[in-house]
C-alpha cells in the first residue's frame, strides 16, 4: 500500500513495506527550524484547508487532519506507540454532532485526553470562541500554548502562533484577544464561585446549592455563607439581582 504526503506542495510516494523506517527521518530532516509532525482537528473543510495551507507555508513536512476528536486521540496514541509522536496539535473547540457515536465531543475534552498520554505536545486552539474565562481556563487548566480566534486576520495570527509556540513561548494570544486577556476583570473569580453560578443558572435555590455542596464536600456550604458569596458576586459584576448575575456570567463565558 502506498502512503502519500506533501512536501512544499509536491506529493512524495513511499512504499510502506520498504521505506517505513526511513520515511519520517527523511521528512524531519527537510526543515530543521519548525515543527515536523502536526495534527489538525477540525470538522469544517473550509477551515481545515486554511489551517493546512498555513502549515504548508511554514514548510512543515508531515500534516495530518481529522474531523473527529476520537480520531485525533487515536492518531496521538499511535504516534507515541510508533515512536513517531506529533509535535503540535491544532484543534477547534466545537465539533458538530452527526450520526456517528463519539466519546470526545469537544476540543477541550480532546486536549484533556491528549494531556494524559502526551502532555508535552504543543497545543494551539483555533476557535471562534472569545469568552475570557473559557480562554483562561484553557491556558491554566489544560496547558495550551496558544489561542487564536477565527476572524479577518486569522491566517497571519495562526502562522505567528505556530512560530512562537515552536520557540517555546507561553500563553500566546491573537492580537484581538490580548487586551481582554490582560484585563484583570476575572482575576478574583474562583472555581467555588463558578460552581455557585452554574447551579444558580440551573435553577437551584440557596438551600439546594447548600445541600449539593455538602454532598460534594465543598466548603463553605452553609446558606448564610453562600448568600454572602452571591451578594459579593452581584457587587463584583454590578448585577441587580440573581437573574442579571447569571446573564452577566454567561456573557463572560463563566456558565
Amino acid at each position: 500500500m502506498e502512503n502519500r504526503t506533501k512536501i512544499r506542495n509536491q506529493t512524495i510516494t513511499f512504499d510502506n513495506n520498504s521505506d517505513k523506517v526511513n520515511k519520517l527521518s527523511f521528512l524531519f530532516s527537510y526543515n530543521s527550524l519548525m515543527f515536523k509532525k502536526v495534527l489538525v482537528a477540525e470538522d469544517l473543510d473550509s477551515i481545515s484547508i486554511t489551517v493546512i495551507q498555513v502549515l504548508e507555508d511554514l514548510k512543515i513536512p508531515f500534516i495530518d487532519h481529522v474531523k473527529y476528536c476520537d480520531d485525533a486521540l487515536i492518531k496521538i496514541k499511535k504516534g507515541i506507540i510508533d515512536n513517531q509522536p506529533y509535535d503540535l496539535l491544532i484543534s477547534d473547540l466545537s465539533f458538530k454532532a452527526d450520526h456517528r457515536e463519539i466519546n470526545l465531543s469537544s476540543g477541550e475534552e480532546l486536549i484533556g485526553a491528549v494531556n494524559e498520554f502526551q502532555p508535552s505536545i504543543k497545543k494551539i486552539v483555533f476557535s471562534i470562541e472569545d469568552k475570557s474565562y473559557r480562554i483562561k481556563s484553557l491556558f491554566n487548566d489544560y496547558g495550551i500554548n496558544a489561542y487564536v480566534t477565527k476572524g479577518r486576520n486569522s491566517i497571519s495570527e495562526l502562522k505567528k502562533a505556530v512560530e512562537r509556540a515552536y520557540k517555546n513561548e507561553e500563553k500566546i494570544l491573537s492580537s484581538d484577544l490580548a487586551f481582554n486577556f490582560n484585563d484583570k476583570t476575572l482575576i478574583e473569580i474562583e472555581s467555588y464561585d463558578i460552581s455557585i453560578l452554574k447551579l444558580l443558572a440551573q435553577g437551584y435555590t440557596l438551600e439546594n446549592i447548600s445541600n449539593e455542596f455538602k454532598v460534594s464536600a465543598i466548603a463553605p456550604n452553609g446558606t448564610s455563607s453562600l448568600e454572602k458569596r452571591i451578594n459579593k458576586l452581584k457587587i463584583y459584576f454590578k448585577a441587580n439581582n440573581n437573574v442579571h448575575l447569571i446573564a452577566l456570567a454567561k456573557d463572560f463565558g463563566l456558565v
